[in-house]
């Protein structure tokens, strides 16, 4: 059966992401929005760089235009937050967008976007993952026409996503001074759905794999970490370029370079960025973050008496609470954030400019913005390790985990968060273990005082029993 994960379904092309699996896929999400007895039903469908990527999306298309729902279907590859832009805007019920994010290339994926221009609520992903599921066992294969055919009949209309979008951005970063500043910029796309887009906002950013290639250039996944960033850092080192980013394979989630080719994790981008928002442009909200982000930002809410929020993992859970609640800067650790400047969205390239943005204002380098953070709040490093194990590893790890430990190697355990997975503090640091909602993989994520703690932390992790 069709299992949506974090915030839709991925599987493997060809032995799961079928045709047929997709159309059910379809199917139910339409019987979904039909249920709801509502008049003009309208769905955004976007799609990345991945094989099929493109006559995936038009099936997806097709099934919902079959069924008398209008269809906004981008007429190029788009990022995930350009769909959930145009959910929003366009007051659609539901955003698709046919993306495996950072996943391997064998994989794709089908993900729902919510009418207020960010992931599906929880509530509404299990809604259809059950209208999938009875379309699967239930349903059959609509006969579908070409797409034309729903073009002539006004059913799908083929749009332009990154021009209205980018100028949008526009309003919201001071992308002037920005260029104004003559910064020397370097972009890497990871050959996903970011290529060709910079163009829009900077035009004197320099590039690597900012062209289509539907196995990420070989790469084993397209996840903007410092492991899959060897040879952007390796530019950084041997340059004299001032800042660089990468995005993730549908352009949502981001990774930073400094000028001396340190890679700057998305706990320190997160920081950065509160900071600027509430010291230095004034604003307020709630702060909201995963329980994999950084102890930084419980310090700070401390200090500046800051209602703080912590949630599962996934950004689903952030998105709800920027619908629902005053919410300045929400995110995780994987790269993605929002802020209140924008959609309920993860966003890199949207992220990347108001990185640039802070370097302006505050007239400082990202290496500079980083070492102020270890000079505020002590020195904070991490790592995250994902492990492919066998059933009974996993069940081994996972069981030994629920039997509450109480001392990790050397270190006691001072408490345990069962939000998601299991989260060990100990003095100076925590230990994250968790089933991974999208591969068959161990989550293990660690934060200490220094990184000989980190990986100590991480080790004991692996060989918990």
């Amino acid at each position: 059966m069709i299992k949506f994960g974090t915030d839709g379904w991925r599987a493997n092309i060809a032995r799961d992401f079928t045709f047929e699996n997709l159309h059910y896929a379809a199917l139910g999400t339409a019987n979904y929005l039909l249920k709801k007895n509502k008049k003009d039903l309208k769905v955004v469908v976007g799609y990345d760089t991945r094989f099929l990527s493109a006559e995936f999306a038009a099936e997806v298309a097709k099934v919902l235009a079959e069924n008398g729902i209008s269809v906004i279907l981008s007429d190029s590859i788009s990022t995930t937050p350009q769909v959930s832009y145009f959910t929003k805007i366009n007051n659609a019920d539901l955003g698709v967008v046919i993306t495996a994010s950072h996943n391997p290339p064998e994989y794709s994926g089908y993900k729902v976007k919510g009418t207020f221009g960010g992931p599906s609520t929880p509530e509404e992903i299990e809604a259809i993952e059950k209208e999938v599921n009875i379309a699967e066992t239930k349903g059959k294969l609509i006969d579908l026409k070409d797409t034309n055919y729903y073009i002539d009949k006004g059913l799908i209309s083929l749009v332009d996503f990154k021009t209205e979008f980018y100028n949008y951005v526009r309003k919201q970063i001071d992308i002037e001074s920005i260029r104004a500043s003559n910064l020397k910029i370097m972009y890497d796309p990871m050959f996903g759905a970011g290529i060709e887009n910079i163009q829009y906002l900077l035009d004197n950013v320099d590039t690597i794999h900012n062209y289509h290639s539907t196995n990420f250039g070989n790469v084993d996944h397209p996840e903007p970490i410092a492991e899959c960033l060897g040879e952007l850092i390796d530019i950084m080192k041997k340059s004299d370029y001032d800042f660089a980013f990468a995005t993730d394979g549908d352009a949502d989630r981001i990774g930073t370079v400094d000028n001396e080719g340190n890679f700057i994790d998305s706990h320190r981008i997160f920081m950065i960025l509160l900071k600027y928002l509430y010291e230095h442009k004034g604003l307020r909200g709630k702060v909201a973050k995963t329980v994999s982000l950084t102890t930084m930002v419980n310090m700070y809410c401390e200090k500046h008496n800051i209602e703080l929020i912590e949630t599962p993992v996934g950004f689903k859970y952030i998105a709800k609470l920027m619908v629902e609640e005053d919410i300045l800067i929400g995110g995780e650790e994987s790269g993605g954030l929002s802020t209140k400047l924008h959609i309920p969205e993860r966003d890199g390239i949207f992220n990347a400019m108001l990185i640039l943005e802070v370097m302006v204002k505050r007239n400082m380098s990202l290496k500079a913005l980083s070492d102020e953070l270890d000079e505020e709040f002590g020195v904070h490093r991490y790592r995250r390790k994902d492990i492919k194990v066998k059933e009974e590893v996993k069940s081994r790890i996972m069981n030994a985990c629920k039997n509450s430990p109480s001392k990790l190697g050397n270190y006691d355990v001072i408490s345990i968060d069962t939000r998601d997975g299991y989260k060990f503090f100990v003095d100076g640091g925590w230990l994250i273990i968790r089933a991974s909602g999208t591969e068959p993989l161990l989550r293990i994520y660690s934060e200490a005082k220094n990184m000989e703690m980190v990986d100590e932390l991480i080790e004991c992790g692996i060989n918990l029993s």
